[in-house]
């Protein structure tokens, strides 16, 4: 049997090697933490808590702003320092609720649950108040996209386990290591979609992995194992869903328009906690890596802790480091200062020693096509690239530019080293701000 796949894509060195065998630590955060309120997508969570209020892990220090927002919960605790703007891993300034740490993690009540006592509004109820965002990268709120307009249209909850992003290993071993709670966030998301089937979808590069999920499920009716061909972006939205699927979506579209929900492992977990448990997103898996880093591992990190104290903990950067980056090196952020918190879709840190991509020199497009021939969204990157240094904000529109889902793969492939995604992504944000104000 043929592995499913889409069209397109890149076959990038994946680096897994070096992390994926390392355990799982928990650490335990030494100084001060700090919550940005901006941790997903939507309107910012609202502070309710003051300089000098003493607080509980677990306890809500902000809370959703609006129907698309999600509360942020304190992991450990301690004393409300302020409320001011700090440095984020994207290099923007946020409004952050910062707390010293007691040392002595006092915890909220949780109030756990059983799944057969819960009505849909008390699991969707119970998903908002635990903080739970899409933890892929995205932190879209998971009580919306689990609230469509029609749930019985709902044929497809797909858990995307592909982990396509080079070097970066936590979903791995989080599916290795707590198997049974992505299996039960799966189980209750299907509870809430009655006509749905369940898809636990991981790339061929895991079959450890896929040996482990198939045996837990084998017996679990409406869920199954897909397991996909290794290729990048396979674990983007749009490409896991027609991988699957063999359904299409464009950017006007949501997953929910064919039919389909599309969550992250960490997710599934988050959703596991916060229904069965009654707890809140404070932590989550964060991978170490790169040949910068000394020693690289596996971190289960309270959100709030400092970034230079996980490198710190992993043996510090080496002396030839050359880039740190926040995620992966396709679609990452690369840092310019260390100092900046873990939040709820923080997934790895990649130190490299070589930095190619600022070592090469763009020249001329050669019309090779070969960004053409890589692109999952089907548009011609060169001519996109080309009118965004231009500022033809029509001309990119006509040609599709917003299709882009600015996964880097035409940067990545093209022999003349332009920085497509970069201008292409650029263009995409002006157009997006035009229309807003419009």
């Amino acid at each position: 049997m043929g592995f499913l796949t889409f069209k397109g894509g890149v076959h990038p060195f994946d680096g897994k090697d070096m992390s994926k065998e390392c355990p799982t630590e928990k650490y335990l955060p030494k100084g001060e933490l700090v919550y940005p309120v901006s941790q997903h997508i939507g309107a910012p969570a609202k502070p309710l808590v003051t300089k000098g209020d003493h607080v509980l892990a677990g306890q809500v220090i902000a809370e959703a702003g609006g129907f698309v927002s999600a509360p942020v919960h304190a992991s450990v605790s301690g004393t409300v320092k302020g409320i001011e703007p700090r440095l984020t891993s994207t290099g923007s300034m946020v409004s952050s609720i910062i707390i010293e740490n007691d040392g002595e993690y006092k915890e909220a009540e949780f109030v756990p649950a059983r799944l057969e006592d819960l009505s849909r509004e008390e699991i969707l109820d119970r998903i908002r108040e635990g903080g739970v965002v899409g933890m892929g990268g995205a932190g879209f709120p998971t009580q919306v996209k689990l609230s469509p307009k029609d749930p019985d249209k709902i044929e497809y909850i797909l858990v995307n386990g592909a982990e396509c992003e080079p070097y970066i290993t936590s979903d791995y071993r989080r599916m290795m290591d707590e198997p049974q709670k992505v299996v039960d966030g799966l189980r209750i998301v299907l509870t809430l979609f009655e006509h749905a089937k369940g898809c636990i979808c991981i790339e061929d590069n895991k079959p450890d992995c896929i040996r482990k999920m198939k045996e837990l499920v084998q017996d679990i009716p409406r869920i199954e194992v897909k397991e996909l061909m290794t290729k990048y972006p396979q674990g983007g939205e749009r490409t896991l869903i027609y991988a699957v699927t063999g359904r299409e979506i464009n950017s006007s579209m949501l997953p929910a328009d064919v039919g389909c929900v599309v969550d992250n492992v960490e997710t599934m977990v988050a959703i596991c906690n916060a229904v069965l448990l009654g707890r809140p997103v404070m932590s989550r898996i964060i991978t170490i890596t790169g040949d910068g880093i000394s020693h690289p591992a596996h971190y289960e990190v309270l959100t709030g802790t400092n970034v230079e104290e996980l490198v710190q903990a992993a043996g510090g950067l080496k002396d030839n480091v050359k880039k740190v980056i926040s995620g992966g090196p396709m679609m990452g952020f690369a840092m310019f200062d260390l100092h900046v918190p873990c939040t709820k879709t923080s997934s790895a840190l990649l130190c490299m020693a070589e930095d190619p991509a600022s070592e090469s020199e763009a020249t001329a497009c050669i019309n090779c096509g070969r960004c053409v021939k890589v692109c999952p969204g089907h548009v011609m990157p060169s001519r996109l690239a080309t009118l965004a240094e231009h500022g033809d904000l029509e001309g990119f529109q006509k040609m599709d530019g917003m299709e882009c889902c600015e996964c880097g793969c035409c940067s990545y492939i093209c022999p003349a080293k332009r920085p497509l995604t970069q201008s292409i992504k650029s263009m995409r944000k002006i157009v997006l701000a035009n229309r807003r104000k419009k």
